[in-house]
């Protein structure tokens, strides 16, 4: 589980084009597709274009270039949703945006769902009719500050079906596009209020299996929507050729590799797609991240009770660890209660033992706080009944648009 790509008119690698503010895909560059010649039944979308492709892509439709600058306010800093809303452009130019098949790429929510720790749960009903979830998750510190964490997705389900997870077991549909993501952030932030500080791609599907689309919504929240590359997590599970090549690009980001068990063999049990990409392999593959960008790499361990949660198993982790050098930090998630699972939740007793067993080893851990359990918003919970389905038209509830609180 576990955000066009920018253009510009030479290849230079995504940390030269975060620095620079220009775009370009991962291995090659390609044109605005702003021409009005282009065919109408060709649906485009304005969300994740930068300052610069906005101001463009104005040119093209024989606007001033100050033009783009006011795409760009209305998209990012107003957030409107809708062209004909963008009421400081001329509506010529909002008619002739529309007749060549632009839109702003935000969707309505279908449904939003909170749960008594204020964690919020959105389903969104994207243009194919598809739902994709997204959690917003406030956290208040202990200085009196106030953070909100935005948990999306980049897939419409997954197809990795780890075995704990809710969101493999309901299937796979596509892969989100780079607007379909950033969308979830500002959907976010509507429904908070406030801005969104810290985004981590542990939402529904495998980043890495749709890394291009990721680095695009990546690109957008980092330089457009102005949240800090250090405040970016990209998680997986593992996809063979993928870490190597996201160290490339030298990104700020942590990398949180979903690993769930100490040894290859049990991990095979818990992650099929295990079989596939050895754990030396991925554990070599970790610490060349870590030489590469100088950015820790965090370990995600699911306990599963009588499963992987002994103090045994936190000896042989440990020992892992030790084996591929410095940069980790483990962070364990007690199971969180799926229907239709054989496991089960840990007792504290054996959290406890699990972390006291890693740090009397020198590797430090933490335990991640549950937050969204009642709302099926925690991790591990992100599923629904459409994620291979669409929704059938008109078959949206007349709760859509509120928000439905539970009790704990």
């Amino acid at each position: 589980m576990a955000m066009g790509l920018l253009q510009s008119g030479c290849s230079v690698s995504f940390a030269r084009a975060l620095r620079s503010r220009t775009f370009t895909t991962i291995s090659s560059t390609v044109t605005v597709p702003s021409l009005k010649k282009a065919s109408q039944m060709e649906t485009r979308f304005l969300l994740g274009l930068s300052e610069e492709q906005l101001q463009q892509l104005s040119l093209d439709f024989g606007q001033k270039s100050f033009r783009g600058k006011q795409l760009y306010h209305l998209l990012y800093k107003r957030k409107v949703k809708e062209i004909q809303e963008f009421s400081q452009l001329p509506l010529e130019f909002r008619n002739d945006l529309e007749e060549a098949g632009w839109r702003v790429g935000r969707s309505p929510i279908h449904k939003a769902v909170t749960a008594a720790d204020g964690t919020t749960k959105l389903l969104i009903k994207l243009e194919d009719n598809r739902l994709v979830e997204t959690v917003g998750i406030p956290v208040k510190d202990n200085d009196g500050s106030s953070r909100l964490t935005a948990c999306v997705s980049s897939q419409v389900g997954c197809p990795l079906r780890c075995s704990f997870c809710a969101t493999g077991k309901g299937g796979f549909s596509r892969n989100l596009k780079s607007h379909e993501i950033v969308e979830q952030v500002l959907a976010i932030e509507e429904l908070f209020k406030q801005r969104v500080t810290n985004v981590v791609f542990m939402g529904m599907g495998e980043p890495m299996l749709n890394m291009k689309e990721v680095l695009e919504a990546y690109r957008c929240l980092n330089k457009d929507i102005l949240i800090g590359q250090r405040m970016i997590t990209i998680s997986t599970v593992g996809v063979p050729n993928t870490i190597k090549k996201l160290a490339s690009y030298k990104l700020q980001s942590t990398l949180a590799l979903s690993l769930h068990a100490p040894n290859q063999s049990l991990r095979e049990k818990i992650v099929p797609s295990a079989k596939s990409y050895p754990l030396n392999a991925i554990m070599k593959d970790c610490r060349d991240y870590f030489l590469e960008t100088r950015r820790r790499v965090s370990f995600e361990y699911t306990l599963l009770a009588g499963v992987n949660d002994s103090v045994k198993h936190a000896i042989e982790l440990a020992e892992l660890l030790h084996e591929w050098g410095r940069g980790h930090h483990v962070n364990l998630i007690p199971f969180n209660p799926i229907d239709g699972s054989e496991y089960k939740r840990p007792s504290k007793k054996s959290v406890i033992a699990f972390v006291s067993a890693l740090e009397s080893r020198k590797v430090t851990a933490s335990v991640r706080q549950t937050r969204g359990l009642d709302a099926s918003a925690a991790c591990g919970q992100l599923r629904n009944e459409f994620q291979k389905s669409p929704l059938l038209s008109g078959s949206i509830d007349q709760e859509s648009h509120s928000e439905v609180a539970l009790a704990s």
